[in-house]
């Protein structure tokens, strides 16, 4: 499947909700996991914002790779952040989209902080 690095650097990231165990079956509330690894998927909502324009957009992210008191608000940095299209047919209705993933989801506010303190 294709993958998209997305470019951070440049954007302003920020928590919209705070991490949740992402949901892989609704009807038996079976929380995802990695294939590969195993970890369990968390699922964070974040705003981005990037040359004026701010999208929430909700991240796929291991919880291993959840680091820091991530709650609304929160600036973050998205490290191995990949946009995946995805198109899928139900009850004959086509859907598409795109999933973000990254491999890290870590605060930047104790850095902040500290900048400010300096």
């Amino acid at each position: 499947m294709r993958q998209i690095p997305v470019a951070t650097s440049t954007a302003t990231v920020m928590v919209a909700q705070s991490p949740e165990p992402k949901i892989r079956d609704r009807r038996t509330g079976e929380i995802a996991t990695d294939a590969e690894t195993g970890a369990t998927l968390m699922t964070v909502n974040v705003m981005f914002a990037l040359n004026g324009d701010v999208e929430i957009l909700s991240v796929t992210v291991p919880e291993t790779g959840v680091s820091g008191e991530l709650t609304m608000g929160t600036p973050v940095a998205l490290t191995g952040l990949i946009a995946r299209p995805w198109e899928n047919e139900f009850n004959g209705q086509k859907r598409h989209g795109i999933a973000f993933r990254a491999v890290a989801v870590t605060s930047l506010a104790a850095d902040m902080s500290k900048s400010k303190a300096a």
